[in-house]
């Protein structure tokens, strides 16, 4: 198992006063190891110090189009942190790295950053919504950049090696240091601002996506939200239908609910309350604010 993950449902409570924004968050990652452990269990011991401490995250009171810029360029610049800290931890082998995605919950504001395979579903309105890009040999825009940069492809594999073409680590194919690798450790960013018609977010590594659509993925988390309304037991069903389905992988992944389903009408019509199953109830009870224009 190469997997990591990090959950933290307050993110304000974790860092204190590192955390420059007043708006109730939260921070979800998920992190596809290869190569051994060791670079997915690197990351997740000293996310908060790449993520948050050293990639100076912008301080504000409100959402504007300068806070969103410097905040993916801080999300950018946390992701790079961490490819370097990897080159430089002894106890990481040169041969091992990870994929990285992290979801960050700022008020309304859902951040999404990615290097690698793992995938963002957002459930709107109950339709797929993709969060992310799969950064593998199939992808024509990843297989042009790859190309240009004098890598190659063979067997389905980076250089014949990597089913990824972005991650973090994986040294003996960038370096010398300063050289035009065509692997590379940059996220693509994206954001949304949540709305009532935003009903849950999935993260997961590709063990999931391997054997599962996007769309049916979200159709089982929502069938499951009417039943039970628990994201965690959701997250359980996704691996487990994954299993039956007999993926090949390493399978992690992670439900962050926005609303609650209302049993007592058909799910089309049923309404809606903004939550984040995740988050303490203080902070569940600050973003209702927020939504409310309170």
């Amino acid at each position: 198992m190469e997997d990591e993950h990090i959950q933290i449902d307050d993110l304000s409570a974790q860092l204190g006063s590192l955390l420059k924004c007043p708006l109730p968050s939260a921070f979800y990652a998920v992190f596809d190891g290869h190569g051994g452990p060791d670079a997915a269990a690197y990351i997740k011991r000293n996310a908060m110090r790449l993520f948050f401490e050293d990639a100076d995250l912008p301080q504000a009171s409100d959402i504007d189009d300068v806070f969103l810029e410097e905040l993916e360029n801080s999300h950018r610049r946390a992701f790079q942190l961490a490819d370097l800290a990897l080159a430089d931890e002894c106890t990481v082998s040169s041969s091992s790295g990870t994929t990285a995605l992290t979801a960050l919950i700022l008020g309304r504001l859902l951040l999404i950053a990615n290097a690698g395979d793992c995938r963002a579903v957002l459930c709107r309105k109950g339709e797929a919504v993709e969060m992310s890009e799969d950064h593998s040999p199939t992808s024509l825009p990843e297989r042009t950049r790859v190309e240009e940069l004098g890598g190659y492809f063979r067997d389905g594999y980076l250089n014949g090696d990597l089913s990824v073409t972005r991650a973090l680590g994986d040294w003996y194919m960038k370096l010398p240091f300063g050289s035009s690798s065509p692997l590379i450790a940059e996220p693509d960013v994206q954001h949304v601002i949540l709305t009532e018609e935003d009903e849950f977010l999935i993260i997961g590594c590709d063990g999931i996506w391997d054997v599962m659509s996007s769309k049916d993925a979200v159709s089982l988390v929502r069938r499951g939200l009417r039943r039970h309304d628990d994201p965690q037991q959701c997250a359980r069903e996704l691996v487990n239908e994954a299993l039956r389905l007999e993926t090949t992988d390493n399978v992690t992944v992670i439900v962050i609910c926005f609303s609650s389903p209302d049993h007592s009408k058909p799910l089309p019509s049923q309404r809606r309350r903004f939550r984040c199953c995740s988050l303490s109830e203080e902070s569940r009870n600050k973003l209702r604010s927020l939504l409310g224009g309170n």
